[in-house]
């Protein structure tokens, strides 16, 4: 049995975050190397740092909610997101010069029509979309920093594939013209 078969019992053996780490940790490894690619070219942070940071993370919340791989990765991607910003805003200080941290929105469906972005201004244009439609907002969590596919998205969320489709391409349009103002204009 593989390991993501293993974690997907885990509503069975209700394990620790050690062990769900454990089973998961190259799947976690790869989405926070995702994670990462979108970020500018001389980050500091490195996937086993991020993975590290949110094992932390979850060993301190202890068990809560999840009970199968794509629930715990759900729970691991929204830590990672947390993580990220959290060091964009510590970075964008006035104490430290107030430089941008910049992403590649390419994977995410290309939500940014220059490719690159502000992370802070994802977050903040993020947190706005929540403010409307908390699921939308959950799927582009999901889909972008988790690296859910649809079929695992709506696993998680518990609702149907076609409604994270139809709310990904809603959540996608949003995103777009909130991150590229000028862009909405000329349409």
């Amino acid at each position: 049995m593989d390991p993501s078969e293993s974690a997907a019992r885990l509503s069975e053996t209700g394990e620790t975050p050690e062990f769900l780490v454990g089973l998961l940790y190259k799947e976690l490894r790869r989405l926070a190397a995702g994670c990462l690619r979108r970020e500018r070219p001389n980050h500091t942070l490195q996937p086993t740092a991020l993975v590290n940071e949110a094992y932390l993370r979850l060993a301190a919340e202890g068990k809560s909610g999840w009970n199968d791989r794509v629930r715990f990765l759900a729970v691991a991607s929204h830590l990672m997101r947390e993580i990220l910003i959290d060091y964009a805003r510590k970075r964008n200080r006035v104490k430290r010069g107030g430089g941008q941290a910049l992403i590649c929105l390419d994977d995410a469906g290309e939500l940014a029509a220059s490719g690159e972005m502000d992370f802070v201004r994802l977050d903040d244009a993020l947190n706005e979309l929540e403010r409307i439609d908390t699921q939308q907002r959950r799927i582009v969590e999901l889909r972008y920093f988790g690296g859910l596919t649809i079929e695992e998205a709506a696993q998680a969320l518990g609702i149907s594939p076609a409604t994270v489709k139809r709310d990904w391409r809603v959540a996608k349009a949003w995103l777009h013209r909130q991150l590229n103002p000028a862009s909405a204009h000329e349409s």
